[in-house]
Order: C-alpha cells, then structure tokens, then sequence
C-alpha cells in the first residue's frame, strides 16, 4: 500500500507540471501580442523596441501616417503650388510628405523632428483644404490659427433641385462677379468655395454656422438683400458680444 501511495504522487506531480508548461507558453504569447499592441502609441514603441522588431515598426507608421487622395481635377494645381504646400508642412510643422503617382494620394507623416504628434492632423487638414479648392494662403490658417473648421454640404441636402433650377440658386450663391460669396465671407470671416454643387465653408464653428444659414436662405430663395440684411444684424451683436 505505500508503494501505491508513492505512484499516486508521482502521478499528481507530473500532470499539474505539463499543464503548467502549456499555461507559462500561452501566457508568453498574450504578453507579446499586448506589446505589439501598446506600440501604437509613442510610449509602447520604446518597450516593445527589445522584442520582435519588425512587427511594431510596421504598426507605428501606420499609425503615424495621413493618406489624402486628389481629386482629377486638381492634379495641375496640386504641381503648380507644390512648393507652397511643401514649404511650410516639412519646415514650420516638421512632417514628411510626398505625392504617390500610383494611388494619386498625398502622404504625410511624422519625422523625428516633429515636436508635436496633433502637426501630423493639422498638415492633413491644410492639405485637403487646398485639395478642396481654397486658395493656399487661406488654407495656411489652419496651420497658424487653431478652432478652425472644415464644413462641405451639397444643394440637394438643403433643397433637392435639379437642372436649370439648381444653376440659377448656384448663381444666386456666386452673385453677379461672385459679389454675394464675397460679401458673405466678408461679413462672416470666413471662406467659401462653390464646387458645382458641393458648397465648402472654412472659419471657425460660430462663424461657419453663419455663413451656412445665409447660403441656405439663398437657396431657398431669398432675396440677397435680405440675406444681407440679417447678416449685419447677427455681425454686429457678434462683435458687440466680443
């Protein structure tokens, strides 16, 4: 009988110590799949830097790098300005960008001088700001000012129109030599871009906001005298607000 007590410990003894053996290899393995995680961030890259290498390299530029495509039709005037776009996003902001031919897309992304990780949305931001139509000084301000927005809407969300009608509330927008737009972001310190039938607003959130209730009042039909009207009104308790 104590020769088979004997057996029967050594039996416990060595199953618990396979088990064991399985759990410590599994418990290894969600520990590196954790670190490649975590090295997303900035912080994670320096402890997963001891581990597999490979992996987290490829995780940390994915992570740090804006892709926007151009349009067709901005293509010329992506060539002409490219030294304006490029002058300010690798000297003041200190990112890394290039145009690839092949996915007709502009990539940015962060360079070891780059002080600060927000530069990297803020140069997106400036680019599809001139991809979208505005001039680049305007554009220039999203990198200078902070609070400033990006708003696009189509006609058709305010009011469906088709064919000649849709033309003529395009012509109401623009205004004769594009006086109304003028007056518009004049009053409201913004800027706007009328592409067909997508209308592209760039200013802060308030001032967005009124320029976007005077353009709807255009396309619902509204008189631009009236229009004008109503924004002095609101332009001046703003600034007497301020």
């Amino acid at each position: 009988m104590p020769e088979m007590e004997v057996e029967n410990i050594q039996v416990d003894k060595f199953v618990p110590a396979k088990k064991a053996q399985k759990r410590s290899a599994h418990a290894n393995t969600d520990d590196v799949e954790m670190l490649v995680d975590a090295a997303t961030g900035i912080e994670g890259a320096e402890r997963a830097s001891s581990s597999g290498q490979a992996p987290p390299r490829a995780k940390r530029i994915r992570s740090e790098l804006r892709k926007v495509s151009v349009p067709p039709h901005r293509y010329s005037s992506l060539k002409e300005h490219w030294m304006k776009i490029f002058t300010p996003v690798v000297e003041h902001m200190k990112l890394q960008i290039r145009f690839n031919m092949k996915a007709r897309q502009v990539e940015l992304r962060i360079g070891p001088e780059t002080p600060d990780i927000s530069n990297l949305q803020k140069g997106a931001d400036f680019v599809k700001a001139f991809l979208c139509g505005f001039e680049v000084d305007d554009a220039l301000a999203l990198l200078r000012l902070e609070d400033l927005f990006i708003e696009t809407f189509e006609i058709k969300d305010v009011k469906t129109l088709r064919g000649d009608h849709q033309s003529r509330a395009i012509g109401r927008l623009a205004g004769k030599g594009g006086r109304t737009k003028f007056t518009i972001e004049n009053v409201t310190k913004t800027r706007i871009v009328l592409a067909d039938s997508k209308i592209h607003i760039l200013g802060s959130y308030q001032n967005i906001q009124l320029a976007r209730r005077a353009i709807c009042n255009l396309i619902l039909g509204s008189p631009p005298s009236k229009v004008y009207g109503n924004l002095r009104a609101v332009a001046s308790r703003l600034s007497e607000r301020m």
